[in-house]
């Protein structure tokens, strides 16, 4: 069967819309590698979620929930929109979506969108660090989640957030890492007053051998360290690590999927099939 990403009409044209860091319109990427391999995934596990009463999507750095690509005139559905839509086949839908994001003029503009779709949405303006302490008592005992984290830059992606989230017990992680800037600033984070990547992998410093950098493979190293952590805590992370570029073939993220069971892993790797599949600095 053939796969279209979900699309629709914005039903409040008066709220913010991502238009990316240049204010020109998003890369053709997102809703070309990073929505549909969402899509694809929500729509591969609706089996799973059948055997769930309570299913949770959580979003910490959801956007506006409209985005406009560049060089075209009108808008797309957001990460969350695109979630909750390809959620509604085979009557398994969420059962609570949980948006956020820094701004909060956008987290309540995505709550509003999702809400106006029929989506059960609840904002949580606020700094993701900040707003998994919120989200954590709201995610009803032994609900299936799924954690979306889709921030700028590696400094917003906060460790603790993903240690927060992996007490839930039943809980599997898409997680964009920014490589570009891995690879930009590495060299200049080693610096321990900068810290800008402390956040992101406590005491990788500790084990990141300042040669690496003479090598070139500082950025890999910090990776690995990174995926050690995540192994740290009872997640098994997917080969399967989709590189999205920009126009200029330049890496911006890796898709990362880590989960503690062996099915969401397989289906993320049946899905998110791309010319750069795997981990490749």
């Amino acid at each position: 069967m053939s796969f279209s990403l979900a699309g629709s009409d914005d039903l409040l044209p008066h709220l913010p819309v991502e238009l990316g860091r240049a204010g020109q319109g998003v890369g053709r990427w997102v809703p070309e590698m990073k929505h549909t391999f969402l899509a694809k995934y929500v729509e591969g596990t609706r089996r799973a979620r059948e055997k769930f009463k309570q299913r949770v999507y959580v979003d910490l750095f959801c956007g506006p929930g409209r985005i406009q690509v560049k060089g075209e005139t009108t808008t797309r559905p957001g990460g969350a929109q695109i979630a909750w839509q390809h959620s509604l086949r085979d009557n398994v839908a969420w059962t609570s979506c949980f948006v956020g994001d820094l701004d909060m003029a956008r987290a309540l503009a995505c709550a509003e969108r999702l809400q106006a779709m029929g989506a059960p949405a609840t904002a949580l303006p606020g700094a993701a660090e900040s707003t998994v302490d919120q989200v954590l008592p709201m995610i009803p005992k032994g609900a299936l989640c799924l954690a979306y984290l889709d921030p700028y830059n590696l400094q917003y992606l906060s460790f603790s957030v993903i240690e927060k989230l992996a007490r839930l017990k039943f809980v599997d992680f898409a997680v964009h890492f920014s490589t570009m800037d891995l690879r930009r600033n590495v060299l200049m984070e080693y610096n321990p007053e900068r810290a800008r990547f402390d956040a992101a992998a406590p005491g990788w410093r500790d084990h990141v051998d300042p040669v690496a950098f003479v090598r070139g493979d500082a950025d890999e190293a910090f990776f690995d360290y990174w995926c050690g952590l995540v192994r740290g805590l009872g997640f098994s992370i997917s080969r399967r690590m989709p590189l999205v570029r920009d126009e200029g073939n330049r890496p911006l993220y890796h898709l990362v999927f880590f989960s503690r069971h062996e099915l969401p892993n397989r289906i993320w790797g049946d899905v998110a099939q791309g010319p750069n599949r795997e981990f490749d600095f």
